[in-house]
């Protein structure tokens, strides 16, 4: 997360709504004092629009339109583990499409906070959300990719990811499953040769373009007054105040901007210099591109390296790091907290089953360990 009070370079602040300033103590029960409930759901819907939206059906993109052929068929390469060199890792390893699309596999009684890959080999960032992120205007914390298109085959040739070697032998093993070369020549008829790695990353693209997760927030956003409780209301109107909805923007609360992590008071122990690794610029040392909070309390570990344990810590971390506000009170924290929980969305239950994948063909290469 990131939020920044302070004027910036893509989105500028917006007035905090009328009466806010709201401060209301909330209990363990959840209720609020009489300044809390004073707040007006129909005026924080109104502000909420300004700056945020409702979730789409789907993250569509007139470079890859949609098809049922295409959202099927990559939906079996994303379970796919022969897409890998030891046929061990997946995409839905690291994007686990029942637990909200991260990485929940464990070390030492908690989530890792970067995902094992090719022989057990740490990633060097966190895994993010696959889910809304077709929402996002580029793709990696440091925006190296377009889009999910462009993202796709990128995990599967990283040596220390999927580790195959290069986009030639994953249509090699695509090419060798006979029922694959029958799905790609249905999903993209007008290709002379169907199979490329253009076409496998607009399969995966295309699914993955699909895995939305529209919750109570957006029915608020859509009119609905009783979706969002008198805690998270009050969470919401501090989200404003705080100066959040510079950064978090967009249907996706986020996704739409790059910023910089310390960008009001310097974090502490930073050593990814994020976007510089791919620019060269100056200007993008330490910089990131914002996540989406869409199910960010089922997110964790946060941040870029997977560093901060708590939803809680992190809302604190940001409101003093990014945020002329300075570090907030524990029952703002909390407050903050309940509106973030309520970005959890449902999942798709009928896009995430794991579907039957199609037998090897006689010359399918086999698991290379090495």
């Amino acid at each position: 997360m990131a939020c920044d009070a302070a004027p910036l370079p893509v989105h500028k602040g917006t007035p905090r709504a009328e009466g806010g300033h709201a401060r209301g103590r909330f209990d363990k029960a959840g209720g609020g004092d009489a300044n809390a409930k004073r707040l007006s759901p129909a005026a924080l819907a109104d502000r909420a629009r300004r700056d945020l939206a409702p979730l789409p059906t789907a993250a569509e993109s007139p470079n890859n339109p949609l098809t049922d052929e295409k959202v099927a068929l990559g939906r079996l390469l994303y379970h796919d583990k022969r897409l890998s060199k030891n046929q061990d890792i997946a995409c839905v390893t690291c994007h686990d499409l029942e637990r909200f699309g991260v990485d929940v596999r464990e070390r030492d009684g908690a989530r890792t906070r970067t995902s094992p890959g090719h022989r057990d080999q740490l990633g060097e960032r966190n895994t993010p959300t696959v889910y809304n992120a077709g929402l996002a205007f580029v793709q990696f914390w440091d925006g190296r990719a377009a889009d999910l298109e462009d993202q796709a085959l990128k995990p599967m040739t990283n040596p220390v990811e999927m580790a195959m070697p290069d986009e030639a032998a994953v249509v090699r093993v695509v090419e060798s499953i006979p029922a694959y070369r029958e799905a790609f020549a249905a999903a993209f008829p007008e290709e002379k040769d169907p199979v490329t790695p253009k076409t496998i990353a607009h399969a995966v693209g295309a699914f993955e373009r699909k895995l939305v997760t529209p919750g109570r927030f957006d029915k608020f956003l859509r009119g609905d007054m009783t979706a969002l409780d008198e805690q998270e209301l009050y969470g919401l109107q501090l989200f404003f105040d705080v100066g959040c909805t510079q950064c978090h923007t967009g249907a996706g609360v986020g996704g739409t901007q790059f910023q910089k992590l310390g960008s009001v008071k310097p974090w502490p122990e930073l050593r990814d210099e994020g976007r510089f690794r791919e620019t060269k610029d100056p200007k993008d040392r330490f910089v990131f591109k914002v996540p989406t909070l869409r199910n960010v309390a089922e997110t964790g570990p946060w941040l870029h390296d997977g560093s901060i344990a708590t939803l809680e810590e992190m809302v604190h971390k940001m409101a003093e790091h990014q945020s002329t506000r300075g570090r907030l009170k524990p029952d703002e924290a909390v407050a903050i907290v309940a509106f973030l929980r309520s970005l959890t969305g449902e999942l798709p239950a009928d896009l995430i089953a794991v579907p039957e994948l199609p037998p090897s063909g006689p010359d399918t290469p086999g698991p290379d360990a090495s």
